[in-house]
């Protein structure tokens, strides 16, 4: 298990700077190589939300195995916590990490919603997006209360159950002004921040109800300052926040920046740059845990609008665009001191638990800023010199080939795409008979003795998933029981959305950007 102010977005700079010449020498280059079906990735990806999803199952869900589940989560706190996702193979519901899904399923859809339109991918993602701020709305209670867990992994992973036979505890956990919770509070003000923008056009008031919960969200974070491991204890086993709450304030504030051009939240994070580590932690992973990468490059990308380059701060965003650019370089194997390490076959490996995350994450980060260099017309900075944007974005799309089939297993990590992918996911769910199949009830231990031990592929496709993936010399072993190589989360796959969305509309014909071969 484990932006919006009248900024123009990065797809409108894109139509707008069609650059053909750098298209055709583009692609002049590109060499005879695999080639994927990037659409087919990206329906497959927005499909496995709906296999996550906790509570009362909707008319249209399409993945049919799954049913109602959790459907008295938050009674026992007299709250009503129905609904959600479960983050991973288990059934608890984790509030950080899914605050960071949505997060991140939101950027993808800011920076690349005409693409996955284009795909007819659109209403699916905006669900994806809803099924978990509709959940962070009945979650937060109260201006300063935040219901940031629902079970705990240690009484859940005791059992091997799917979420419709649940017997293991349903208790609530929430963060309050006496247990602060700043960390998950401000990534769930940024997740809804980031969704407000997302619905803005289409769904104008339930985009501003968002946009309140994040401002309240923020101002409860900042004025009650601590960590939720500490008030949440239960979580310390599981997702415990390693990194402090000082990114994810900075990360809110400068979503809710985006969100409402209101000046206060660029000064927060400006002023606070140095104090929370913000222009001082050069860092070379993104996860749920730790925001600082993605905070650094959305506030360097800020320099690109005349008014951010003649403010007082500029200075401080320079100190951003640098950590960011350290990110960066880090992933391309350019700084002259620290690196991201690679397996042999080209994978960015961080560690051996779930690393697939932190690929996904660094393909999206480097999409995103290439097309920034592209539009400014500029170079990433590196020790080892400059990096134009076709390299960058070339980089990435060797993360994603990678994860498609392009290494040395000739495997799928992408669970469902392609001809050969992991057939024995660690999913509790997936490696059962269907509740639509057999009604009968499932015990807690009935699991592991008649489901969790067998050697047959699961019974169940959790189509989209992206599991934890190969070692660092790209080798997978396809075992329920190797958790950390074929467990997968929903993290994982809502970063690699948007670039597969980026990487459908060059592949038909939307050549406002480069389409670049893999490095």
């Amino acid at each position: 298990m484990e932006e919006k102010r009248q900024h123009l977005s990065f797809s409108q700079i894109k139509f707008l700077q069609h650059r053909s010449t750098l298209l055709i020498s583009f692609l002049a280059i590109l060499p005879l190589s695999q080639s994927f079906d990037y659409g087919n990735a990206l329906s497959k990806s927005l499909l496995y939300f709906e296999s996550q999803r906790s509570g009362r199952l909707p008319y249209n869900q399409r993945v049919t195995w799954r049913h109602h589940s959790g459907l008295t989560d938050g009674l026992e706190q007299g709250v009503d916590l129905v609904g959600g996702y479960y983050d991973a193979g288990d059934n608890v519901k984790f509030g950080l990490p899914m605050a960071f899904t949505i997060t991140m399923l939101s950027w993808g859809v800011i920076e690349y919603g005409d693409e996955i339109a284009g795909a007819g991918e659109y209403s699916h993602a905006l669900e994806a997006i809803k099924w978990g701020t509709d959940y962070f709305i009945k979650a937060h209670t109260h201006p300063n209360v935040l219901w940031a867990e629902v079970g705990d992994g240690d009484t859940d992973h005791y059992c091997w159950q799917r979420p419709e036979d649940m017997t293991t505890s349903r208790r609530a956990y929430k963060v309050d002004e006496k247990n602060p919770g700043s960390d998950v509070a401000g990534e769930t003000a940024a997740a809804m921040a980031s969704a407000s923008i997302v619905f803005r056009k289409t769904n104008p008031h339930y985009s501003h109800l968002l946009l309140q919960h994040a401002q309240q969200l923020f101002e409860f974070g900042d004025k009650f300052r601590g960590k939720y491991d500490e008030s949440v204890r239960v979580v310390k086993g599981y997702y415990p926040s390693v990194s402090g709450f000082k990114d994810e304030l900075l990360w809110a504030a400068l979503w809710l920046y985006k969100a409402t051009d209101k000046e206060d939240y660029l000064r927060y994070a400006l002023e606070k740059a140095n104090e929370f580590g913000g222009i001082t932690w050069a860092i070379t992973e993104f996860s749920w845990d730790v925001k600082f990468a993605g905070l650094q490059i959305i506030a360097s990308m800020l320099l690109m609008e005349e008014r951010h380059r003649k403010m007082k701060y500029k200075h401080v965003l320079e100190q951003y665009r640098s950590k960011a650019e350290y990110y960066l370089c880090a992933c391309l194997n350019k700084n002259n001191a620290t690196n991201v390490n690679r397996t042999p076959g080209g994978l960015l490996y961080i560690r051996q638990w779930n690393n697939m995350q932190y690929a996904s994450n660094a393909a999206f980060l480097l999409t995103v800023y290439s097309d920034h260099l592209l539009a400014a017309n500029q170079r990433l900075r590196c020790d080892r010199g400059e990096v134009g944007p076709e390299e960058v974005f070339a980089f990435a799309k060797s993360q994603v080939d990678y994860i498609l089939g392009a290494n040395p297993m000739a495997m799928s990590y992408l669970v469902g795409y392609g001809s050969r992918y992991p057939q024995r996911m660690h999913h509790r769910g997936a490696s059962i008979d269907s509740y639509k199949e057999d009604k009968g009830f499932i015990g807690c231990t009935q699991g592991y003795d008649n489901w969790f031990q067998r050697n047959d592929p699961n019974p169940n496709v959790v189509i989209g998933a992206l599991v934890g993936g190969p070692d660092k010399m790209d080798q997978f072993s396809d075992d329920r029981k190797n958790f950390k190589q074929t467990e997968a989360c929903t993290y994982n796959t809502a970063s690699l959305v948007g670039v597969l969305a980026k990487l459908h509309g060059l592949e038909n014909g939307d050549y406002s950007t480069p389409l670049v071969a893999s490095g």
